[in-house]
């Protein structure tokens, strides 16, 4: 059902411009002055955006039925004429036979290639552009009228262990690769319009292989640090009754001399992690079906058990396709991957700052391991409490009762 909630996510982000403009059937068309070709109001509404029923053209295949006689003046072409056959090709109709049976193979012609095209060289640069940009202008406002947040009491020289060499060792495996995946998709996909024009085509070739052999081998390490961080963390990161009084103060984020009770992760930190984990796993799973192509298709079978549910007809998208050429999966899935991609950098973006430059004492959190005990009052005061607890437990099993 989760992998069905983001298809729904996509298919409403690719085709929510034609359901706001075309949200009832188009009307019939008459194109008897056209002979049952396009006309006029077709091209105009095309290029409108709107949505046509383009079955004048897709069902207009020939028919063999209709073959002239191998002997007549004109001879056959088996009751099909050239334009009718390059429309069975297009629309995935044709009788193809093919020496090599891959999963493509006979898909000889991918109509939906152009949408995908487009939606990629345009609204994912703009937007996906626009969000890191946005995200990083509002990070540096905020660090100016906010300022760093200091360590407000006495420091007592005294630190506390929290995390262990395990636990860094999966933040720093997910954290360092996820780094790179971001770094080498993004010239991955900025390379034709902000790579090529500055190093040209034969200097971009050597950069985009490289960046496509580390982005698919680093896939695995960010995988494997994703299943550690979660096993390691899941239980700490359930929500409860004191993260709604983090969440009413903000977390002393915006405020100086606030701080609010948490245990060994507050709502602010648990609303990361778990942004980690969901967005890791959608953009696992379409990386996978990258990595594979056309063996992992996730998307027909999600609109299929979609169309069940009646969600894409509630939201006006009508009925999603449930077959699809190879290539399309494969569209989606990129397209999907590189969504999800930009609003996870832009949420690592915040973690990074605050766990960095916006916050003193953080960064020892994940490079020594050891925090400054007045840090971890202030930031984490009922999980000091737990920690002391425990040591004076085991400082009292450990004394010797006295004879």
């Amino acid at each position: 059902m989760f992998r069905s909630f983001l298809a729904l996510l996509l298919t409403v982000t690719l085709m929510m411009p034609v359901a706001a403009q075309d949200a009832e059937t188009p009307a019939p068309v008459d194109r008897s002055a056209t002979g049952g070709a396009q006309t006029l109001e077709d091209i105009l509404a095309r290029q409108r955006g709107e949505q046509i029923d383009d079955s004048f053209r897709s069902d207009a295949i020939g028919n063999p039925d209709n073959a002239a006689g191998m002997n007549d003046p004109l001879g056959t072409l088996g009751g099909t004429s050239d334009s009718e056959i390059y429309r069975a090709l297009r629309y995935g109709t044709a009788d193809v036979t093919v020496s090599s049976r891959g999963p493509a193979a006979e898909v000889l012609i991918q109509d939906a290639g152009m949408g995908w095209v487009q939606f990629r060289e345009g609204p994912l640069l703009t937007y996906g552009g626009y969000l890191l940009l946005a995200t990083l202008g509002l990070l540096t406002l905020f660090y100016v009228l906010r300022g760093r947040i200091r360590i407000d009491g006495p420091k007592t020289g005294r630190t506390i262990t929290r995390f262990k060499a395990v636990e860094r060792f999966g933040h720093w495996l997910l954290a360092g690769s996820f780094i790179l995946l971001g770094i080498t998709g993004l010239v991955s996909l900025f390379g034709r319009v902000a790579f090529i024009p500055l190093f040209g085509h034969e200097a971009f070739a050597v950069i985009a292989t490289a960046c496509k052999w580390i982005h698919n081998n680093v896939a695995w390490a960010f995988m494997l640090g994703l299943v550690m961080v979660f096993v390691m963390w899941v239980l700490h990161n359930i929500p409860n009754r004191t993260d709604l009084k983090w969440l009413a103060v903000g977390g002393g984020l915006f405020s100086k001399d606030v701080h609010p009770p948490a245990k060994k992760f507050n709502a602010g930190q648990k609303m990361i992690f778990w942004s980690v984990v969901l967005l890791g796993v959608s953009i696992s799973l379409s990386g996978l079906s990258l990595l594979f192509p056309f063996e992992m298709p996730m998307f027909a079978k999600t609109f299929a058990i979609l169309n069940d549910t009646g969600l894409p007809q509630l939201v006006g998208l009508g009925t999603l396709p449930e077959v699809m050429a190879p290539h399309e999966e494969m569209q989606y899935a990129q397209l999907w991957h590189s969504i999800v991609a930009f609003v996870f950098m832009a949420i690592i973006l915040a973690h990074i700052y605050i766990g960095s430059v916006g916050m003193e004492g953080a960064f020892d959190a994940m490079g020594s391991g050891e925090v400054e005990e007045q840090w971890a009052k202030e930031h984490h005061g009922l999980w000091v409490e737990e920690v002391k607890a425990k040591e004076q437990e085991k400082l009292s099993a450990s004394a010797t009762p006295a004879e």
